[in-house]
């Protein structure tokens, strides 16, 4: 069947697909994002766009008004071309990458944090790979020694080492490397993990490069991956850069990419789409740094780390998934041996090695792992809770001496999946929300300062909180409809309150929060509060016990840690006891290439973290039932909270006597 032409608008990328293609697989052969919370079922409506010109067939849709189909608008997943066709984006569809730019609230210090300074007064400062200058003596009639043992032997002279191994691929270049300058060189050499292993010479560069000596770290999130360069000179960032994975085309979360990947050609597709992104981030990191207007050489970069949740890494390093999502829920390896980059598709040049933070379990990851290793956690005394909380949630319980670890199944509420109007923190999302208590007029803030777009997840916290405290929403999530606002309102058989009217939107749209929303938020942090509770109680303590509690990831560093308590997704606690870290798992990444000693101790500490499954914990589902009210159903749990709640509804009560009385 001959194929057709889908230009996609206002981007004017054009491809040619097959007649009756669907326009979603149309725009990710493209390369083109629209966004797909559910993998292409048709069940989110997040994938609206406008046929502007051409034939297609659409299925019908109740995510997609009357109104709106006149307009043009359907499901790009539930779409298909018949004909050459004009596809519009709207700016609620497509990506916007500007917000993962943003410098976060500068509470993100860990007092555990392992520092720069610190590592360098420890004599930490040992690098996964360093560069030696060498003037060697040139070869004449009386030294015939073979180039390769002329420099093995000087090595083994000036530090005194004598398990050394040379790879293939750096015996190759060493007979012209060699005579460009003179036998004046410079190796590189990568330290082994092990004190009985050997280090290998792993590149050779005519002259003295060795002020030019770099690592990148990188994050590899479901959502976004994270980079930053870094010098292994002086040990400082040099750049840091996000991109959204590539990959959220197929499916924001997890399980959807899993069952993406076991399609024929799945893997693969999965595996390029994730280097791609790898490669786009680390394009800018080398172009974009604080050395020079120059881009830094791919040569002088010696080692890229890469820490991500247990799907995310066999994704990457195209390992089957698939027994990931089945029970009893097995990854295919925890450790990884390290990896050429090269062999990856990372374009970086072929000495580079690739290190991979181990695995727990199928649902903690090593991200987790890094963030436990970059915050300290293994380091101190405290009894610490650490909760990264994103598209996945995962919490770890313990201290230097034990840990016990759990990952909840949170959904993607806080990554605005699931959610009518939700969004990723981008341009335009809704972040900050209040209600005059009288009119129960809104005041909404977002980020960026533009028309309103959509709800992300810190917004949409700061939005329930807000609503229970004023009673507009009662403790399960229900509108109060005896309160005499226009903003809440029926629409098909569901109650909502309406954030902002069309006129002021950028989505000709009004934008709403309504009850399901709630219901899926309350959900969510439902599961996460449970796990902890769960997981103290696995142990033998509870939130009592807590000494401190981190939390990590974007979402981390941007919560409202008092709105949070107020919805119940976490414990109420003194404030201070609470500590910002930031992406983690990125911070874990970086360490892993300024410290050897990181490195050693890695695996041993994944071996003292003892995985929790909570769908097989009995108590659980006990505590997640309870947990599915605003706060909890014993409020107990939350005495501040009480006593504001009922210093409210005195206030309340009082009014409305006064009210009653003037009649």
């Amino acid at each position: 069947m001959s194929n057709v032409t889908v230009t996609f608008l206002p981007s004017n990328v054009e491809i040619q697909v097959p007649h009756g293609e669907s326009v979603i697989r149309a725009a990710m052969a493209a390369g083109v994002h629209i966004n797909a919370s559910c993998g292409g079922d048709g069940v989110c409506g997040k994938c609206r766009v406008i046929i502007e010109s051409g034939p297609v067939e659409a299925e019908p849709s109740e995510r997609i008004s009357v109104e709106d189909r006149a307009k043009g608008y359907c499901l790009a997943c539930k779409t298909f071309v018949q004909g050459d066709v004009a596809v519009r984006v709207p700016v609620e569809s497509y990506i916007d990458t500007s917000a993962l730019q943003r410098t976060a609230p500068r509470r993100t210090v860990s007092v555990q944090q392992i520092g720069l300074e610190e590592i360098k007064q420890q004599g930490l400062f040992l690098p996964a790979v360093e560069k030696i200058y060498l003037e060697l003596t040139p070869p004449d009639a009386q030294d015939h020694l073979p180039d390769v043992t002329r420099l093995v032997n000087h090595l083994r002279l000036q530090r005194d080492e004598h398990g050394m191994e040379v790879e293939l691929p750096v015996i190759r270049k060493i007979p012209a490397v060699f005579r460009e300058q003179d036998f004046k060189v410079t190796v590189t050499l990568a330290r082994p993990v092990r004190s009985s292993g050997k280090t290998k010479i792993i590149n050779v560069q005519a002259g003295d490069t060795t002020a030019q000596n770099y690592a990148v770290a990188m994050d590899i999130g479901t959502t976004t991956v994270y980079g930053q360069l870094v010098d292994l000179v002086s040990g400082k960032v040099l750049a840091e850069h996000g991109e959204f994975n590539g990959q959220i085309s197929y499916g924001e979360d997890v399980i959807s990419r899993i069952m993406f990947a076991e399609k024929p050609g799945g893997l693969a597709t999965m595996q390029q789409v994730v280097i791609a992104t790898v490669n786009k981030v680390l394009a800018h990191l080398l172009k974009h740094h604080k050395v020079s207007r120059e881009d830094i050489s791919r040569e002088d970069v010696s080692l890229i780390t890469f820490a991500g949740n247990t799907t995310m890494t066999q994704l990457l390093l195209a390992v089957e998934p698939r027994y990931i999502r089945r029970s009893p829920y097995v990854p295919t390896a925890t450790v990884y041996p390290p990896i050429r980059a090269t062999d990856l598709g990372v374009d970086l040049d072929p000495h580079v090695t690739a290190l991979v933070y181990p695995q727990v379990s199928s649902y903690v990851g090593g991200d987790i792992v890094a963030g436990v290793m970059g915050c300290g956690m293994y380091r101190t005394e405290k009894l610490t809770l650490f909760m990264d909380i994103g598209t996945n949630a995962e919490v770890v319980v313990g201290n230097k001496d034990w840990m016990a670890c759990a990952a909840c199944s949170a959904g993607p509420a806080f990554e605005g999946g699931g959610i009518q109007f939700g969004m990723r923190a981008a341009k335009g999302a809704i972040e900050d929300f209040s209600i005059d208590p009288e009119t129960l007029e809104p005041m909404i803030v977002t980020i960026g300062n533009q028309r309103p777009k959509g709800i992300c997840g810190s917004g949409l916290i700061t939005m329930v909180a807000t609503l229970f405290e004023a009673g507009v929403i009662d403790n399960q999530g229900k509108f109060n409809r005896e309160l005499k606002t226009a903003r809440i309102r029926e629409n098909n058989n569901v109650y909502e309150y309406v954030l902002a009217y069309r006129e002021t939107t950028q989505i000709d749209r009004d934008i709403t929060i309504n009850e399901i929303d709630i219901d899926n938020l309350i959900r969510a942090k439902g599961a996460i509060y449970s796990g902890c509770k769960t997981l103290l109680k696995e142990v033998g303590m509870s939130m009592e016990d807590v000494e401190q509690i981190i939390l990590a990831g974007g979402f981390g560093s941007y919560v409202d840690l008092e709105r949070a308590m107020i919805i119940g997704l976490l414990p109420e606690v003194d404030p201070e006891k609470v500590i910002y870290v930031g992406n983690s798992s990125l911070l874990g990444a970086r360490m892993s290439a300024l410290t050897n000693s990181i490195r050693q101790q890695v695996v041993g500490v994944t071996n003292m973290m003892t995985n929790f499954e909570l769908s097989e914990t009995p108590s659980y589902y006990d505590n997640y039932i309870a947990a599915l009210f605003l706060p909890h159903t014993d409020v107990h749990q939350f005495p501040k909270l009480q006593a504001r709640l009922e210093e409210r509804r005195a206030l309340i009560a009082k009014a409305r006597a006064g009210a009653k009385n003037a009649d």
